[in-house]
């Protein structure tokens, strides 16, 4: 449920105070720049997943940050906890692999200053190709809510994977881009998509939804050529085509997973049906 909440009124001299808010599992190598980039922040609040790759020890020795751990079951779940342990009603809630650039810090601290009928702000990201700006193969209009009012916003619970805000108000967007570099080598970026994939088999199945093997089989293709064609991949060279090619390898895992969990459910059903019922 949404709580209710009304903007409070500033005096002279006073501002808004944000809380930086961020879920963390092994991002060496990226939480640093991230934690750099939201230095203006009242508040940083980073929830990590139990990182073996030395995250939270950097987490811990940081002055400014408040490190909790909590185990990881989904993303929508790990978001969720998050939110409720920010002090501040202006929350701005960032990937470990994203970074704020000047011109987007600027603009943050204006408009959570400002008297505004927005409670949420959509910001565009800039997709990173390591160290090189990604400018299709279906990034280019890539957006998030990633800075709102914590008391007018909730994560829809029926998302294991890409979870969408549930907004009580109206939404504004943001000039300045955002960072996202979530492409840091091949390895790294296929695992996050492997993933991706798995948790998005299981929120299917456990909506219990029937999809014809034909379009899962499918969908890993027509995901390639339509990014790669229609989305002007094929402008970003080879870095497109590995882009593309993971993303659709995402939803191939999501076919191979759901036929997995499908069967499975079959085996135990039957199981149940076949075995004697003891008095």
């Amino acid at each position: 449920m949404i709580r209710k909440n009304t903007q409070s009124v500033l005096k002279i001299g006073e501002h808004q105070k944000i809380s930086a808010v961020i879920i963390t599992y092994n991002e060496m190598g990226y939480i640093e720049h991230c934690i750099a980039s939201v230095g203006f922040a009242d508040e940083i609040i980073v929830v990590d997943s139990y990182s073996s790759d030395g995250t939270y020890e950097y987490l811990s020795a940081h002055p400014k940050i408040k490190v909790i751990q909590h185990p990881f079951q989904d993303f929508t779940k790990q978001k969720t906890f998050a939110l409720k342990q920010a002090s501040n009603d202006w929350v701005l809630f960032l990937d470990a692999d994203e970074v704020v650039p000047a011109g987007l810090r600027k603009e943050i601290i204006a408009v959570t200053n400002r008297p505004s009928p927005h409670v949420a702000y959509w910001f565009y990201r800039k997709f990173m190709f390591k160290n090189a700006h990604l400018r299709f193969s279906g990034w280019q209009t890539d957006k998030n809510y990633r800075l709102f009012r914590k008391s007018k916003v909730a994560f829809c619970q029926e998302r294991r994977v890409h979870e969408r805000l549930e907004v009580e108000g109206t939404s504004g967007v943001l000039n300045k881009r955002l960072l996202h570099y979530s492409y840091k080598k091949y390895e790294d970026y296929k695992e996050k998509m492997l993933r991706y994939g798995q948790l998005k088999a299981l929120q299917c199945h456990e909506n219990g939804k029937q999809v014809l093997p034909l379009k899962l089989m499918a969908a890993p293709i027509w995901k390639f050529l339509y990014n790669y064609t229609i989305r002007l991949g094929m402008l970003d060279g080879r870095k497109g085509i590995i882009i593309c090619y993971l993303n659709a390898l995402s939803d191939l895992e999501r076919y191979r997973e759901f036929r997995q969990l499908n069967r499975k459910s079959t085996e135990l059903h039957d199981t149940a049906v076949l075995s004697p019922v003891r008095e």
